[in-house]
């Protein structure tokens, strides 16, 4: 079997040896913005995130599985896949012990005011900050409940948090102690403090987040996003954010990614920017190369 393996998965050698030992023949294509070569097209596999946003699948004639480097299906053509009956797999598990963590560290980062501690730092001053918040008894808005949300609301419970849940599906856990379905979104942007997106990006999520919704949340609440940057209409989370709303917001994704330099975004005190990083890890490679080898043998 014939495998396209991108830059996108950064296989090392033991990897790439025990693959070959299976009894694959691995081809490589670094970067994934740039058109293939015409002679790998014949291949039976390809492993990659967004190849086919630059390349036609179309011109793959022989191409029987996808293995994608991330959870999301947002980046492929989905329903070609499904019609020429391409098995595909995601990244399922792989990044949600990452993200989960990073969640958890923004929050206390906000409630335990590490920002202005190390202002305080660099400016060689000894002074206390009285206003310091527990996470005791906080309401945590999940939004989205696959397995990200749930390792989320996993690490978080033990603070003695509430986890209210907003999923299209009827999803049950024990973790969570209020689910509201996306009709009455509302109601739960309302009534929660803290809200995590971990929606994947789809054509009904895809501007989820606008100016309405954004409006009703508390004035000092918290927004993470850690999902897809387009789930949130950007204007208008600028527009918001000048009426001096929410205690902070973390945004790891964005509509355009890198972020461009003007963006108001990067001026917003209570804006902290990271650069699509949340999912990183020491682990995550061994994780999604076990995926892989998995996945592959039950083909």
């Amino acid at each position: 079997m014939k495998i396209l393996i991108t830059g996108a998965f950064k296989i090392n050698k033991e990897q790439e040896k025990l693959l070959k030992k299976f009894g694959y023949s691995l081809y490589f294509h670094k970067d994934e913005k740039k058109k293939i070569s015409p002679k790998f097209y014949d291949v039976d596999g390809v492993i990659c995130n967004s190849l086919f946003l630059y390349n036609n699948i179309k011109d793959f004639k022989n191409i029987k599985f996808i293995q994608l480097t991330s959870a999301g299906f947002d980046r492929v053509p989905i329903d070609y896949i499904k019609k020429k009956r391409i098995k595909i797999f995601n990244a399922k598990g792989v990044y949600s012990v990452p993200i989960s963590e990073w969640v958890v560290l923004r929050i206390l980062e906000i409630y335990k005011k590490t920002r202005e501690f190390e202002k305080l730092q660099k400016q060689h001053k000894w002074e206390k900050i009285r206003d310091i918040e527990e996470l005791t008894g906080k309401v945590v808005g999940i939004l989205g409940f696959g397995d990200i949300g749930k390792e989320i609301a996993k690490r978080l419970k033990p603070f003695g948090v509430k986890i209210f849940v907003c999923d299209i599906r009827d999803v049950k856990d024990k973790l969570i102690e209020k689910r509201y379905n996306t009709e009455n979104i509302y109601e739960f942007l309302k009534n929660i403090d803290i809200l995590v997106i971990s929606l994947p990006l789809t054509e009904k999520t895809k501007g989820l987040l606008d100016y309405k919704k954004l409006k009703i949340m508390k004035k000092d609440s918290i927004l993470i996003n850690i999902s897809r940057g387009e789930v949130i209409k950007e204007k208008d989370l600028i527009r918001i954010l000048k009426g001096k709303k929410f205690k902070g917001v973390y945004l790891d994704v964005f509509e355009n990614e890198p972020l461009p330099s003007d963006s108001p975004l990067w001026d917003f005190e209570n804006v902290y920017i990271t650069p699509h990083n949340s999912f990183i890890s020491d682990k995550v490679n061994d994780r999604l190369f076990k995926l892989i080898v998995k996945n592959l043998r039950s083909l």
